[in-house]
């Protein structure tokens, strides 16, 4: 008779396509800074969105192909936070850029206080997937750095691309700090059932 033990499950490798995808990713953020820093508006709006495609692109090979793997689920939110924040730094310093450096320090913020977030609660074996409200931050964020770019390079400066950009940069400082509540919250009230099952176990 065989053996009736069930097969050992199979975990993905980590040299799939998402996750090389994410290193293109990587090195089209560091790219995207440089044009900023040489002044290459236009080339560089047309990269970051090469680069934030690329975001949706694995995501979904990721979950189609079943390549979901550890590596992937640090290197593709690192990424995110690299060429986001990156690219928000780098506008800061460019002449003519509608982006203050308080809004960049507010966007780092969030990102580094996330990610403290997500280590401490997937460390705990807890569940800290993106939540629908912080997607829609990714995407005001990408929209309002496509949109300085383009302001920036436009010369001359028509109002209803200065209006927009700005309309579209308030929205997502407003959203990128809702979202950091929504996860603050996420984790109050995780700490807060935790130490409530304790008390009544004890009892």
């Amino acid at each position: 008779m065989g053996s009736t033990n069930p097969a050992p499950a199979t975990t993905p490798s980590p040299w799939n396509v998402p996750n090389a995808l994410s290193a293109i990713r990587l090195v089209l953020a560091i790219l995207v800074c440089a044009m900023i820093e040489l002044g290459m508006m236009v080339p560089a709006a047309v990269v970051f969105v090469v680069a934030a495609s690329t975001d949706w692109i694995d995501g979904w090979w990721a979950r189609k192909y079943n390549q979901v793997t550890k590596l992937g689920r640090i290197l593709d939110p690192f990424v995110d936070k690299v060429i986001i924040c990156g690219a928000m730094i780098a506008l800061v310093g460019a002449k003519g850029s509608p982006i203050a450096a308080w809004m960049a320090t507010v966007v780092v913020a969030r990102e580094l206080l996330v990610t403290s977030l997500r280590g401490m609660i997937e460390g705990q074996g807890g569940d800290f997937s993106a939540k629908q409200l912080g997607k829609w931050k990714m995407v005001a964020q990408c929209a309002a750095v496509v949109a300085s770019l383009w302001l920036i390079s436009s010369d001359p400066r028509p109002d209803w691309l200065t209006w927009t950009t700005w309309a579209i940069l308030w929205v997502a400082i407003l959203l990128t700090v809702v979202s950091a509540i929504e996860y603050v919250m996420l984790v109050v009230r995780a700490n807060s059932a935790a130490s409530s099952s304790s008390t009544a176990s004890k009892k």
